[in-house]
């Protein structure tokens, strides 16, 4: 082979090489999931059929919400997450400060059975909300001397010193505190008549937790009959042998949003819109609600009636739902948090 042969030989077998790494390069995703259980069924209902329809793949950075907003934000100016996932609320921070990439509904072929909550500032950059945790009731179907049915229940003296309340430094805590504050009274404005609730179930022999954990070790052990969390935390109870049961408390029904984001700056945004089209699809959220009893946001997703039983379903599950304002919460926690550490210390 001559010098001006290999030249040209070795030339085009890099161009080759380039264009075979700038393939793979826009066949693969970069995404976050939240670990353990939630991990697994991502994979399952998500990630791994979509990798199979579209040749890609999809490489997973376990992070969850606040931990993932904090690296996008450090990566501003050379992102690495194709696709980010958040169930805190980060994504109206995140748009705002242009993180987001605006999502143009016509590219999902699925947004268009989305209620309409869940796809309200596509344009502004706030991805699709795909499942919902529905903070409710918590209750044990065989000792509890009735089922509550209102968050007002929880001041019932039947429950007093049966009853479980989780800590504000957990989301699902502050939501269902943010909900006996606004049925005592109180707004995001005024959370005072909410501690004041707390005051006097505590004094009436209610307990407080920090975790989940301990949620299932009171109602294994010590009899524990209402706790205000989430849906899904009624099928763990159930899986762990427990006779938990669910209810949305007839006041409304906070709702911690999880949804799927498109980042700005990165090449192959049209790979990552099937990414987020394939989440919002009816058989992947029929698919989490199975494994994991989160809501669904698409009104094609069609469930068993013992999972429906479980979370906020159809139109009129879903009408009740509530968002408390994560820009408020998040400008108020730690204040919120000294005023409840206090009232809890007392």
């Amino acid at each position: 082979m001559t010098s001006k042969l290999a030249s040209t030989f070795l030339g085009l077998s890099a161009l080759s090489l380039m264009a075979g790494t700038a393939l793979a390069q826009d066949r693969t995703l970069t995404i976050n999931s939240f670990g353990g259980a939630y991990e697994e069924a991502h994979r399952k209902c998500i990630i791994t059929p979509f990798e199979q329809e579209n040749g890609a793949t999809v490489q997973i950075v376990t992070a969850y919400s606040a931990d993932a907003f904090a690296q996008l934000r450090a990566q501003k100016d050379a992102p690495q997450f194709d696709v980010i996932h958040f169930s805190g609320g980060q994504e109206i921070v995140g748009a705002a400060e242009g993180l987001l990439s605006p999502i143009d509904e016509a590219k999902l072929s699925n947004a268009a059975d989305l209620y309409p909550f869940a796809k309200a500032n596509l344009a502004g950059g706030e991805g699709p909300a795909y499942s919902i945790a529905a903070i409710g009731l918590i209750y044990n179907s065989e000792t509890a001397p009735k089922a509550p049915s209102s968050w007002a229940d929880l001041k019932d003296p039947a429950f007093a010193d049966h009853l479980v309340l989780t800590d504000i430094s957990n989301g699902y805590g502050m939501l269902g505190f943010l909900m006996l504050n606004q049925v005592s009274g109180g707004d995001l404005d005024n959370i005072q008549p909410g501690l004041d609730a707390v005051t006097e179930l505590l004094g009436n022999g209610a307990i407080v937790v920090s975790t989940s954990p301990e949620i299932q070790q009171e109602f294994a052990q010590n009899d524990a009959w209402v706790a205000p969390y989430a849906s899904d935390y009624a099928f763990t109870l159930r899986k762990a042998g427990l006779p938990a049961k669910f209810v949305q408390g007839s006041e409304g029904t906070p709702a911690s949003y999880i949804t799927t984001n498109l980042v700005s700056g990165r090449p192959n945004q049209d790979l990552a819109l099937k990414f987020i089209d394939k989440t919002i699809s009816p058989e992947a959220q029929a698919c989490f609600a199975e494994a994991l009893r989160y809501s669904p946001t698409n009104a094609k997703a069609e469930l068993s009636a013992e999972v429906a039983a479980d979370v906020a379903y159809g139109e009129d599950g879903v009408k009740g739902l509530l968002r408390f304002d994560p820009k408020v919460i998040e400008a108020n926690r730690a204040k919120w948090v000294e005023a409840w550490n206090k009232t809890i210390a007392r």
